[in-house]
């Protein structure tokens, strides 16, 4: 006898996006308003730490996003997460023997503020291989906390989304997948330090715009300058340091990419037996368009 289950996994109820509160502009100004209160103030890595490099950040920001991956954490969760991690580096100088303690403390944060169900203190011990513990977590957060002045609700670039998507003539049905994409590229530049010093909003419609150009989605009449002018318009940005962002995104992802490649070479030569090579194992499984990319 052949049992089925049909029945899916939990799924987190959702309420419809407020169409009064996207098109007020007056909340799209206070976000704006508010987004470099919680910015990096300092390039910490020349000012306040000693022992950290940027190499170790990016180490530490992968281990993050594994995680919130790994788990199916809110799309805001790692880089409100990484938003923390910076504000607390750029004011208290850190062991770097404490850094993934600093972003296990970061995690459970942010998703106590952006997840229906957090991540847990024990789960969050067991991804650093129980070199941290439970006890330890706890004191951590309450130092973080306090060097946070308790101040969590950052405003990040996932923030501005709903709202310059709101604002385009964008084809309905490819709303949706342009947001996907976007969360992807803001996803991505919170592994760089280099975007850490850009606003947010700034990072948001640099993303958005990377987004419709990779995916050669019409936006009715605006495309080219055109669409890069009422991208920077909507959120005040100013239209040459909006290029220069998406350049610096879309360059980004491009060595993002080559690295993936390069790894995934290196571990096929490793694992693969001296073999005549096949035809079809001749061609790349590399990503040649955004559009082939698996987000």
């Amino acid at each position: 006898m052949e049992l089925l289950c049909a029945e899916g996994g939990p799924r987190v109820p959702r309420a419809e996006r407020d169409p009064q509160l996207l098109g007020d502009r007056r909340v799209l100004q206070n976000l704006l308003c508010q987004e470099e209160r919680y910015s990096p103030r300092v390039s910490y890595f020349h000012c306040v730490q000693k022992e950290i490099k940027p190499f170790m950040r990016k180490m530490l920001a992968f281990w993050m996003l594994e995680v919130c991956e790994e788990q199916k954490c809110e799309e805001e969760v790692f880089p409100l997460a990484m938003n923390y991690v910076d504000r607390y580096l750029s004011s208290v100088p850190t062991r770097k023997n404490h850094l993934q303690l600093l972003g296990a403390v970061c995690m459970l944060l942010a998703s106590k503020l952006r997840e229906t169900m957090p991540l847990t203190v024990e789960k969050l011990c067991i991804y650093t291989d129980n070199s941290i513990t439970p006890q330890q977590l706890l004191d951590c957060e309450v130092l973080v906390l306090e060097k946070l002045k308790w101040d969590l609700v950052s405003v990040i670039a996932n923030d501005f989304l709903a709202h310059i998507l709101h604002r385009l003539p964008l084809p309905t049905d490819k709303v949706e997948l342009v947001k996907k994409h976007a969360q992807t590229f803001i996803a991505l530049c919170a592994t760089d330090y280099t975007f850490a010093m850009y606003p947010p909003s700034m990072i948001a419609t640099g993303s958005i715009g990377a987004a419709i150009h990779g995916l050669s989605v019409s936006a009715n009449s605006f495309s080219g300058e055109a669409l890069t002018e009422l991208l920077a318009s909507i959120t005040g940005t100013e239209v040459d340091c909006l290029k220069a962002c998406q350049e610096q995104i879309e360059a980004a992802l491009a060595e993002s990419l080559k690295q993936a490649s390069q790894s995934q070479q290196e571990y096929s030569s490793s694992k693969t037996p001296d073999y005549p090579a096949s035809q079809d194992s001749s061609m790349t499984s590399t990503p040649t368009d955004v559009t082939d990319i698996n987000l």
